[in-house]
């Protein structure tokens, strides 16, 4: 039981750094969370609403996403979120590194 433990300790903190290129990735266009949840699962990138959301304003915070509120076919408010030109550069240079090390984890992993 303590070897289960320690995998999925160590797959969380796999799971967190991934998660913030993943969700600068679906953000391109305007996504309001529950929306951008289920873009995330269609590809097959599960992730809580009770992570998402933190997740979201940090990466505002961060300066690397912007969001409104906005009111769309008379249904509740919802903010809306969106990758900023910060976002972009930064994604870009994260999406090289990535690539970089996917590359190498494969050579080592083989």
């Amino acid at each position: 039981m303590e070897n289960d433990e320690l995998v999925q300790n160590m797959l969380l903190e796999l799971r967190r750094g991934v998660l913030s290129i993943a969700v600068l990735s679906q953000l391109g266009k305007e996504e309001y969370g529950y929306s951008l949840l289920k873009a995330l699962s269609d590809l097959g990138m599960e992730i809580d609403q009770s992570t998402l959301y933190p997740l979201l304003r940090r990466l505002e915070s961060q300066g690397l996403l912007q969001s409104n509120w906005r009111i769309v076919d008379e249904a509740r408010p919802r903010r809306y979120y969106v990758i900023s030109p910060q976002g972009r550069a930064v994604l870009s240079k994260l999406k090289k590194e990535w690539s970089a090390m996917a590359a190498t984890m494969h050579k080592m992993l083989s």
